[in-house]
């Protein structure tokens, strides 16, 4: 290895978050082991990583254990959307919770530094706003979304008590809405559909009277603040909120993105989903103080690239990208 080169371990590598965190390690010049089982991974989203002779792929289900040596863990493995986490919801459960153990087991042996992608959902429909890691949020534990709520709730737990037990040394990021290339376009998060949608001349589905709000972060300011946490001293552990402040309601998203693709579709409401969140805003103080980092990429700038990115994916597969 180089000087500063590191072996470095991510779980759920071949998905969204994973496949654009393993491109900035690499070309940080570290090796990387990108782990995934490809539930909700792709891949098409690791295909230009496939011949780099400092990627490694493995395919392994992350609830059963992983023997490997690396240097540093991210945690990356589990199903993000609605769709895709409430599709099997045990096994939601499983993967964070048997993953943060089989993941902690192994930092612990290895002696490694560990870092739990977690998520804004932990704070539930919040009645604070906006919402500070302070929050101890106000979460359903019995409802559809539970499975993922508490499933990330309890993995936090999992690193808080390895760390103050073992001593291990841990990050906990808490992540608030993430858009970008390498989305699926069957995810139904809300940039992805409303995208599609439009981008197909098909009606817009908003739930609710879209006057939620949700704060887009692009994915690459994300993964910026993922290494500075990674990064930074021992005593940082976390839990950080990493987002993207500046708020807007579904509604306001829906019309930009028909504006922006010169769509000609129609805005149809649906009712809203069990527990979807009324409000969701980080406050990235603690960010801001401790790594230096804020979102750069404007919710215009960052929905070009992922229009861009759509509308290749559509060229290419047609309508059945979003079957």
């Amino acid at each position: 290895m180089f000087l500063g080169q590191k072996r470095i371990l991510v779980t759920g590598g071949a998905g969204f978050l994973g496949s654009h965190l393993c491109t900035h390690l690499l070309n940080e010049g570290h090796e990387v082991l990108c782990v995934d089982n490809f539930f909700t991974g792709t891949r098409g989203n690791i295909a230009s990583l496939i011949g780099n002779e400092r990627f490694e792929l493995l395919r392994h289900d992350i609830t059963f254990p992983l023997f490997v040596e690396v240097d540093e863990i991210y945690n990356l493995a589990c199903p993000a959307s609605p769709i895709h986490y409430q599709l099997d919801p045990v096994q939601t459960t499983k993967t964070s919770v048997l993953g943060a153990i089989n993941t902690l087991g192994l930092a612990k042996r290895l002696k490694i530094p560990i870092m739990q992608a977690s998520t804004s959902e932990v704070y539930g429909d919040p009645i604070l706003h906006p919402q500070p890691e302070s929050y101890w949020g106000n979460v359903n534990p019995v409802g559809p979304r539970s499975c993922y709520d508490e499933g990330k709730r309890c993995a936090e737990t999992l690193f808080f008590d390895y760390h103050r037990q073992h001593k291990l040394k841990i990050k906990v990021a808490r992540i608030f809405n993430t858009y970008g290339p390498f989305m699926r376009p069957d995810d139904g998060r809300v940039v992805s559909n409303f995208i599609c949608q439009a981008l197909l001349g098909r009606e817009i589905t908003v739930f609710g009277d879209g006057s939620q709000t949700r704060s887009f972060c692009f994915v690459t300011d994300l993964i910026d603040g993922f290494v500075r946490l990674m990064n930074s001293p021992v005593h940082l552990t976390g839990p950080i909120n990493l987002g993207n402040p500046a708020e807007f309601s579904v509604g306001e998203l829906a019309k930009k993105v028909i504006t922006m693709t010169g769509s000609k579709s129609r805005i149809v409401t649906r009712p809203l989903p069990q527990d979807d969140p009324k409000q969701r805003q980080p406050d990235i103080t603690l960010a801001r103080q401790q790594l230096g980092w804020e979102p750069v990429v404007s919710l215009e700038q960052g929905l070009i690239l992922t229009i861009a990115y759509f509308e290749n994916l559509l060229k290419e597969r047609g309508t059945k990208a979003l079957a």
